[in-house]
């Protein structure tokens, strides 16, 4: 078809795609339809040619409207595709679209109607434009009248919300958004823990605890003997501090000795009822600093979330939070 400006830029409107894309898109089909048409199959492509990639970098949007909130992460594999107007633009018509239809799965959300597809070719299309692996990987909702939502630093990397039992003041509702934010807790308290979770946590703590009454033991031994143990605690150490001079072979050889035979010995007549109860005891810990109510407050440390809750509203309660970030962590 004979290509004009006009239908570059009306092109251009429809798809969101550059210049350039719909000039060669246009002049290689037969009409507008074609057009959008070319442009979709190209990305389909382009997703399809760098399927392997790694999207770690994207934008992560959250929204509570109408007893509904939501989270979602649309990823790109660029920090400079991330920050793109454009592509900010998609991921929120996305959770725009999401929040509408009270969407509760991400194929929910991938199903959804937008533009002249679905919300996952509208995704595919703005791979085919921007040349990068683009996918939707994250999505969870809230529902209740009472959500409180924080987009940190409104970067769009990381996102909360949280629910209420009850409407709460403004400030509490994001201050709370920001302790999620901030600690990452895994529940609300320690019945919301898996006991999965719980199960490992404390064979853990069994174990560090074990190593280290081994390890207390064989240094005392070591010391006995007159050998330092931070020259003996590898065998690189080892060779490297024979070669400067601070031990011998001899020491070398008797402090494999020593290492070995207390390990055995210490390991067989540990005290089981001691470890359990350090164990234990380090589980209490990971518990108090991953369920939300017993956090400390990030703003006051003289408190926990369930004391300052209680001092803004005696009745208020968390009932769900949620939190999704672009970050390792």
């Amino acid at each position: 078809m004979n290509v004009t400006m006009n239908d570059i830029k009306r092109l251009r409107e429809m798809t969101g795609a550059g210049l350039a894309d719909c000039k060669k898109a246009l002049a290689e089909s037969d009409d507008m339809d074609g057009a959008v048409a070319y442009l979709r199959k190209k990305g389909q492509a382009v997703a399809a040619k760098r399927s392997d990639r790694e999207a770690s970098e994207g934008c992560v949007l959250v929204k509570a409207e109408g007893g509904f909130g939501a989270i979602i992460a649309l990823k790109c594999e660029t920090d400079f595709v991330a920050k793109n107007a454009d592509f900010v633009a998609l991921a929120r018509q996305i959770i725009d679209a999401a929040v509408a239809a009270k969407a509760k799965t991400l194929d929910e959300v991938k199903a959804l109607p937008m533009g002249d597809g679905t919300v996952q070719e509208a995704v595919t299309a703005r791979s085919g434009i921007t040349g990068e692996k683009m996918e939707l990987d994250g999505y969870s909702y809230i529902e209740s009248d009472c959500i409180a939502t924080y987009n940190h630093m409104n970067r769009n990397g990381l996102c909360t919300m949280v629910a209420f039992n009850k409407p709460a003041d403004e400030t509490v509702g994001k201050n709370v958004a920001m302790q999620i934010a901030s600690a990452a807790p895994v529940a609300i308290d320690e019945s919301g823990v898996p006991q999965q979770t719980k199960d490992n946590e404390l064979a853990v703590a069994i174990d560090k605890t074990k190593a280290e009454q081994v390890q207390k033991a064989v240094e005392a031994a070591l010391k006995k003997a007159g050998i330092n143990p931070a020259h003996v605690d590898s065998e690189e150490h080892m060779e490297s501090n024979v070669g400067k001079g601070w031990i011998t072979q001899e020491d070398v050889a008797r402090a494999k000795e020593i290492i070995a035979t207390v390990s055995a010995e210490k390991a067989a007549n540990l005290n089981e009822q001691m470890v359990q109860n350090i164990a234990k005891g380090r589980l209490a810990k990971f518990l108090k600093e991953n369920c939300l109510l017993s956090q400390e407050y990030i703003w006051d440390k003289n408190m926990t979330i369930a004391q300052y809750l209680k001092s803004e509203d005696k009745e208020l309660r968390v009932t769900d939070f949620k939190r999704f970030t672009l970050s390792a962590e």
